[in-house]
């Protein structure tokens, strides 16, 4: 598939009963930044005063104080991609534990949804038989997506690997927490992921929504996993990465927010091919 152009966006609205500190990550992850064509800016409404930084795992972030009252984020951004489904590499070898560098031990050990000391045993009779490296981690996948049941009643922000190991059903974080945790369990190391995912390439699934994948550490690089779907996808667009759900929040509020309108929007755009592919020159240019 040649190159093409995805149109990116969001609108999300709150209602504050008073003055509130957020932080936001909103923006597309550093490491897709160059393949941006249009500026990724988050817009504030009312204007509001904020300030970036990247935090402790390379996401960018948004922070601000809310007033009482409404407040809307918005934006609207175009982005290059390859066209191309995810990467896959059946021959990717584990590394060593002793090998991995020191910034990605964390994503070996226990954190907030991932009780990965909680599956040692259960993880090594499942997947202890099976080839290390890329082997180990899809039969990781197909266990997690033949096991697990996807729905959305079925949310709720304090289920855990071992909540959703137990029932069995649960939303796109769910399928993945619990791969995640399967993977360090195994001793590779496994991290959490949110973007954009849209409806190219296969058939419409509804409105759209952010989405949650997996990325683990294989062969010196990290490579795109997702127990939900459990296919090579087109079209993923990066956001943010971290150790499990609770540190890529899209939004946190210090205080009480009410949500009253959200809206995701990952849409290809159909542009003539020698715009296309002076889009594709101007951000590789920028």
């Amino acid at each position: 598939m040649d190159d093409m152009l995805i149109r990116l966006g969001y609108d999300i609205q709150f209602d504050f009963p008073g003055i509130t500190p957020m932080v936001a990550l909103l923006h597309v992850h550093p490491s897709r930044e160059r393949d941006l064509v249009e500026p990724d800016l988050l817009r504030i409404n009312p204007k509001t005063e904020a300030t970036e930084y990247i935090d402790g795992f390379g996401n960018r972030c948004t922070r601000f104080v809310a007033q009482a009252g409404p407040l809307q984020l918005s934006n609207s951004t175009l982005i290059a991609d390859s066209g191309l489904p995810d990467e896959v590499n059946e021959h990717a070898r584990e590394v060593p534990v002793g090998d991995v560098p020191n910034e990605y031990l964390c994503y070996l050990l226990n954190s907030r949804y991932c009780e990965v000391d909680r599956f040692s045993n259960i993880a090594f009779e499942l997947f202890g038989h099976v080839n290390p490296g890329w082997a180990r981690v899809q039969a990781i996948c197909d266990w997690v997506h033949g096991k697990v049941t996807f729905s959305y009643p079925h949310a709720r922000p304090t289920k855990s690997a071992l909540d959703v190991y137990t029932e069995r059903i649960g939303v796109c974080r769910d399928f993945q927490h619990l791969a995640i945790t399967f993977c360090r369990a195994m001793n590779i190391p496994a991290r959490y992921a949110t973007g954009y995912l849209g409806d190219i390439g296969v058939p419409y699934a509804g409105p759209m929504d952010f989405s949650a994948w997996f990325e683990v550490y294989l062969e010196g690089r990290w490579w795109t996993f997702d127990a939900r779907h459990n296919t090579p996808r087109i079209g993923r667009v990066l956001m943010a990465v971290g150790r499990d759900a609770s540190d890529v929040a899209i939004t946190t509020s210090f205080g009480h927010a009410n949500l009253t309108y959200f809206s995701v929007v990952t849409d290809e755009v159909q542009v003539h091919p020698a715009e296309a592919s002076q889009a594709t020159i101007a951000s590789a240019s920028s």
